[in-house]
């Protein structure tokens, strides 16, 4: 391409590679250098200045077909994962920044809103850790931890036996069944509809799968119109008609509420398996604040199904714990609703369209079977969970809550008398809001940001924050294994700046870097004092 782009008068050629060094053997014609991909702002604003037609060259293989080549072991898979130590995190969306990756998720706290990463969608592209804060960890040598059950024996585990539902029939006026699966790209929706395809083939039934993509890659909307039918004739049109929809398998709520979606539901015909588990859209990535519109899109999936074949479970969470990987969400989807008898096709079809799939056959097998379990018997699945949930503390919704939360953060910060002064100056405003005919909105506000004036993160506290139990507690409920840690800082006492961002330079700091941290949090009786060396 560089030797094209000469001979056609181009005047410079930038090649950005994720691996810069695989080019130090080739031979590129004069016009054409090679730089890092980091390094993609500087080099579009210096072609930007540059005289004549200039040409960029991205070299990097897909990051969704990286996952995919690795899951399948056609492609080296890093020993390396990141992990975001979310109460050092102050929820910036830097990293979202310096990533433009939407397995950098949203994590709701007692603090707010903070950042965690997505183990099963990461491609371990690694630029998030570029972001300019020292939340990120890096962890080697460790798995996504998954129930032992989720994948191991299952005896001695107290399951219920599992019953046969009722399998139904094709609906009676229009001889058909359909079926919506919605999602997003990247996640196996468009496996569910293969497998219920070939499932219906096994059975000698006429299926038709007809797979809304777009641009979904990895991220965009998925809607999969899955018509089921005893002969072709009946499936006169791939799509599903409006209105017509018998059963919503909503892998992801939001495009479930999509418009498209919306309009093949219908109140009184319309079965639903919903996943209430919250996956944020790509605007997050622009837009750190966002509002999901939780409330809105329930709303919206309310009025359009029926409200006695509405099932709605974090179906999401509970696969992760159960499989140790998202990607399980979808087919659990399924094999809930195929419990809940609201998938017209029998169960050693479907479990053979599993085996014909060729692809993770017995997790898959696996996975079917726990969403079956979790529709016949939800507590005891839940039961099987309780030691590895990890859902976040939700922020204080009242003044006295808040009070308590921070005075116990900043007795921990520094000291009591710390937390004394905060509770002191937080009664006051309280007291001037009421005297006003304030509704405790200004008495909360002041509550929430005054307490983030006194503990703003200096190296004693981040250095706290890394050597807490809590800490260590959260790396244990998401990873497996014998690892080993190291973060990403940059010092100002050291010297170097980054050249794509020109901000100081991150290095990457190994296991004894939290011994230095335990013994700094120490010190936090200096700070303020003539013998804080951080403060001058």
């Amino acid at each position: 391409i560089a030797e094209q782009l000469a001979s056609e008068r181009v005047k410079r050629v930038v090649i950005l590679s994720e691996r810069p060094g695989d080019y130090s053997l080739v031979k590129l014609p004069t016009i054409a250098e090679v730089q890092d991909r980091r390094m993609l702002m500087k080099v579009q604003e210096e072609l930007r200045d540059t005289a004549g037609v200039t040409a960029i060259i991205y070299d990097q293989t897909c990051a969704a077909e990286k996952r995919r080549r690795r899951k399948r072991g056609k492609l080296e898979d890093p020993d390396l994962r990141v992990f975001i130590n979310d109460a050092v995190c102050e929820g910036c969306g830097d990293c979202s920044v310096q990533s433009n990756c939407v397995s950098v998720e949203p994590l709701e706290t007692e603090f707010g809103r903070k950042r965690k990463i997505n183990q099963s969608t990461c491609n371990k592209d690694y630029s998030c850790v570029q972001g300019f804060c020292p939340s990120f960890v890096s962890v080697r040598g460790a798995n996504p931890r998954k129930s032992k059950l989720g994948t191991g024996t299952l005896e001695g585990a107290g399951l219920p036996s599992l019953p046969m539902p009722t399998v139904p029939g094709f609906d009676a006026e229009f001889e058909d069944y359909n079926i919506l699966v919605t999602g997003i790209g990247g996640t196996g929706v468009l496996t569910v509809g293969a497998i219920l395809g070939m499932a219906a083939h096994l059975e000698g039934k006429a299926s038709s799968v007809l797979d809304m993509t777009g641009l979904a890659q990895k991220g965009g909307s998925v809607l999969s119109h899955v018509r089921l039918a005893a002969k072709a004739s009946k499936l006169r049109s791939p799509r599903i008609v409006t209105g017509r929809a018998n059963a919503l398998l909503a892998c992801d709520s939001v495009v479930a509420a999509s418009q498209d979606a919306i309009d093949l539901l219908r109140s009184d015909r319309t079965a639903a398996v919903i996943n209430s588990t919250l996956t944020p859209v790509a605007d997050f990535v622009r837009n750190k604040d966002i509002n999901f519109q939780e409330l809105s899109v329930q709303k919206q999936l309310d009025n359009a199904t029926q409200a006695s074949k509405r099932y709605r479970l974090p179906a999401q969470s509970i696969a992760s714990a159960l499989m140790g990987d998202s990607i399980a969400t979808n087919l659990f989807i399924l094999g809930f609703a195929w419990q809940k008898g609201l998938v017209p096709l029998q169960l050693d079809s479907i479990e053979n369209a599993i085996r014909l799939n060729g692809v993770a056959v017995d997790g898959n097998l696996r996975t079917f079977f726990w969403g079956r379990m979790a529709a016949h018997d939800m507590s005891a699945v839940e039961a099987l969970l309780k030691d590895t949930s990890t859902a976040a503390v939700a922020e204080p919704a009242t003044l006295d809550t808040m009070i308590a939360s921070r005075k116990a953060h900043l007795t921990a910060y520094q000291n009591a008398a710390l937390a004394e002064r905060y509770e002191a100056f937080v009664r006051r405003a309280a007291e001037a809001d009421t005297k006003l005919g304030g509704n405790g909105q200004f008495a909360m506000a002041v509550a929430k940001n005054y307490s983030k004036l006194l503990a703003y993160k200096d190296e004693y506290e981040t250095a706290r924050l890394y050597s807490t139990p809590a800490f260590k507690e959260k790396l244990a409920a998401q990873f497996d294994g014998s690892y080993r840690l190291s973060l990403h800082l940059a010092p100002p006492l050291l010297p170097g700046k980054d050249k794509a961002t020109g901000r100081p330079k991150k290095r990457e700091f190994g296991p004894w870097i939290f011994t230095a941290l335990s013994l700094m949090a120490k010190l936090k009786g200096l700070r303020g004092t003539a013998f804080d060396i951080f403060g001058y």
